[in-house]
């Protein structure tokens, strides 16, 4: 048969397939199309033989032209199924004519009634479409989903009103069915049409703001599962129902979150990987500084032209716009506290204004949706951070050992596929090892590994070849460990640092210094696993050489914790005040960021650049000290801080730092001989014989020296091969005179002091 046109507009509405009446037998009401699409049809006597009246959204489609030959045969849907009567059916509707606009809302239970009346007994097929007259409006039908199919027995129960058991409907072939009056029909407004639907029939399903091929392992984000599930509940769960059931709870939706954290763990890829996941227009992403820009209101515009997309769908379609996203990197450079730059030109403040304006402005829009990353939350504008703004805050932490073995997974997945990976890598110990890494640094991590595998492959005395084997290539446990040595993580620790506060290990020459270590320890515990204690400082006082800051360097690396770090005068050389408060105020702020961190604050005279005549100190230093020393970390953080001085008893007093310290370990000069012998013994500077001349020589000495000089004079004793024991003697007789007069000298002075305050 051929295609042509019906015979007139109106059997155009009607939406039959019009026939002459001798082609057909009168009992055949369906007929099927080049064996694919299934058509209701009616006989026509203003029809041509052998000829169809199609309508022109029939023969679009089905794909047909006007006189195209096309197969046709009755149709009978008994014979695929019992169950061919449509039960439920979602409808999505919109206007014919693409620019018509009314505003009055459009009942959907009227228009089911109708529907239902007009179309009785005709055969309906998923993607279908269709015009429909309400009230002398032309509107245009799709045919998007078939929830229920029936069969007769099941449609008379519902005419009685029983129930019956539908547990077998997912075995039942949805793919068309028959229109009858007791079909349930559930309207979906159409995306391009600004139509507007009310009444309880309107769809109780919304737009899939989620790609239905989704899955939160195509992310490729690990150890984020906690923040992804807060992010999805209080971002995305009130945008998957639909807007009538949003509009009783009376709320909007969530306009704005704040994805802050360390560089490297992962915000912006999870930003990236957000606006692939939803099923929304093309993400806007910008970095901060690409809003700024030289001409006077050019920064203000760029805001504004953000936001023009997502203005102009808002007006024409109102809540069931789509989603529109915008995500800011680097969101500090744009939006810093208003007021706090001196520039004289207030772009940035103008800038923060009209964010504020267009995200919780006078004209609100609700389809909007914007993520802000930031490494420095303290700089932004406390109004941006209130809701209705960016009121979802998350912080992106540095992972877990659980998220370090997922992100290991990810970074060596392709590895593992291709059978690169070797059989001795137990990825479970690298995470382990991995303390503090963040999720770049553990691909930084792989990166090396892999460096070291290539490197084996790479043919000697060359660099531009490979060997003949490389196919063969392997990334092996050592590769790793052998990165892990290389690529160290930014929140870590520096052995090297430590290492050279402990150059020549510790020599345990007393109980007292055993005593010092065991005391260490039971600190370190105690920070490891009371939870009524999150913070511990500790401050080791006594003279200068006594080996202070080596006692506390190896208290803080036998604690094994993954963040320990060193604030030390030696490197702040140069360094003015402020620059000093600021980088002891970061190492304090990066150690809340680990869940267990050590900080050693050595030598805090040179750090408040303490002078003893007048005496001289820098108070701004002192001050950012009292008040970190005494700070207790965040929750599920735990910080041991370690400090060592030389200041006395009474300075400490003067300087109000007594009270920053839950306990004080004194560390004394070398008084005694034994523990001279007892470090001779260990450095093997003499035989047994030397040794003890060297002891019996020293019996009238008043010993009063720092281990620190001790060692050094050893090693000075030791390069005099033939007068090594009188060299030894006679440079310890020397430099204990020495301390003996300094300390006789501090003692009156002192004395005197204190007399001339008393006098006062």
């Amino acid at each position: 048969m051929k295609v042509g046109k019906c015979s007139s507009e109106a059997l155009a509405l009607t939406n039959y397939l019009f026939i002459c009446p001798r082609d057909f037998h009168p009992s055949v009401r369906y007929v099927k199309i080049n064996n694919q699409f299934v058509f209701s049809i009616k006989p026509d006597e203003n029809q041509p033989a052998r000829q169809l009246g199609m309508s022109l959204i029939h023969r679009r489609w089905a794909s047909l032209s006007l006189n195209q030959e096309v197969s046709v045969v009755p149709y009978d849907p008994s014979y695929e199924s019992q169950y061919y009567y449509l039960g439920k059916l979602e409808l999505e509707v919109g206007f014919f004519q693409k620019n018509q606009d009314i505003k009055e809302h459009f009942d959907t239970d009227e228009m089911s009634k109708i529907f239902c009346q007009v179309f009785n007994n005709q055969i309906f097929s998923i993607g279908q479409q269709l015009v429909f007259d309400f009230h002398g409006i032309n509107l245009i039908i799709t045919i998007k989903k078939i929830n229920q199919l029936l069969d007769f027995s099941e449609l008379q129960r519902i005419l009685t009103g029983e129930n019956f058991d539908t547990s077998q409907e997912d075995q039942r072939n949805e793919m068309r069915g028959v229109l009858t009056p007791q079909t349930r029909i559930h309207w979906m407004k159409s995306a391009i049409s600004s139509i507007k639907l009310g009444g309880s029939s309107k769809s109780t399903t919304s737009h899939a703001i989620i790609q239905p091929d989704f899955k939160f392992e195509d992310m490729g984000i690990g150890g984020l599962d906690s923040e992804i599930g807060a992010i999805f509940r209080r971002a995305f769960a009130s945008r998957i129902f639909p807007p009538s059931l949003v509009e009783k709870f009376g709320i909007q939706h969530v306009k704005g979150i704040l994805l802050y954290g360390p560089p490297g763990t992962g915000k912006t890829l999870m930003a990236r990987q957000i606006g692939k996941m939803l099923n929304a227009c093309e993400p806007k992403v910008v970095n901060g500084p690409e809003i700024l820009n030289k001409y006077v209101g050019q920064s203000e515009e760029n805001i504004r032209k953000l936001f023009a997309d997502a203005e102009k769908e808002y007006k024409e379609k109102g809540e069931d716009s789509g989603l529109h996203i915008i995500i800011f990197d680097e969101l500090d450079a744009i939006c810093k506290q208003r007021g706090s730059k001196n520039d004289g030109t207030g772009v940035g403040d103008s800038v923060v204004n009209q964010l504020l304006a267009k995200m919780d402005g006078v004209e609100q829009l609700n389809n909007i949706l914007i993520i802000g990353m930031t490494n420095r939350l303290d700089m932004i504008d406390e109004a941006l951070l209130r809701p209705g703004r960016l009121e979802v805050h998350m912080e992106i932490e540095l992972p877990d050992e659980n998220g370090r073995l997922q992100i290991l997974k990810i970074h060596t997945s392709k590895m593992s596929q291709n059978g690169i990976m070797g059989d001795d890598v137990d990825l479970k110990e690298l995470a382990s090892l991995a303390k503090n890494f963040s999720g770049a640094e553990i691909n930084g991590l792989v990166k090396s590994a892999s460096s070291f595998a290539f490197n084996r492959h790479v043919q000697v005395g060359t660099l531009a070849s490979v060997t003949p084997d490389v196919k063969d290539v392997k990334v092996n446990r050592d590769d790793f460990f052998a990165a892990l040595d290389e690529v160290h993580p930014a929140f870590g620790v520096n052995d090297e640092e430590f290492q050279q506060c402990v150059q020549n290990q510790i020599i345990k020459f007393s109980d007292n210094i055993e005593k010092i270590m065991l005391d260490g320890q039971l600190f370190i515990d105690q920070v490891r696993k009371s939870s009524r204690t999150p913070l511990v400082s500790v401050l080791l006082h006594g003279p200068p050489g006594s080996g202070k800051t080596a006692l506390a360097a190896t208290m803080a690396m036998s604690s094994e914790f993954p963040f320990i770090k060193l604030i030390s005068p030696e490197n702040m050389v140069g360094f003015s005040e402020t620059a000093k408060m600021s980088m002891i105020n970061k190492v304090f702020n990066d150690s809340y960021k680990s869940p267990l961190s050590v900080i050693v604050v050595d030598n805090i005279e040179r750090l408040l650049n303490w002078v003893e005549l007048g005496p001289r100190f820098s108070n701004s230093i002192l001050q950012t000290l009292l008040v970190l020393l005494k700070k207790i970390p965040p929750k599920g953080r735990r910080l041991l801080i370690l400090a060592t001085t030389n200041f006395k008893q009474s300075d400490l007093k003067d300087l109000s730092m007594s009270d920053c310290f839950n306990s004080e370990i004194y560390v004394p000069n070398i008084k005694e001989l034994s523990s001279v012998d007892h470090i001779l013994k260990e450095l093997k500077l003499f035989d047994d014989n030397e040794k003890d001349r060297a002891i019996s020589d020293l019996k009238e000495v008043k010993l009063n020296i720092g281990i620190k000089k001790l060692l050094m004079m050893i090693e000075m004793s030791r390069q005099d091969v033939d007068n090594k024991v009188e060299k030894f003697v006679d440079t310890i007789k020397a430099v204990n005179t020495t301390e003996i007069i300094k300390n006789r000298r501090g003692n009156i002075s002192e004395n005197v002091n204190e007399y001339q305050l008393n006098e006062i």
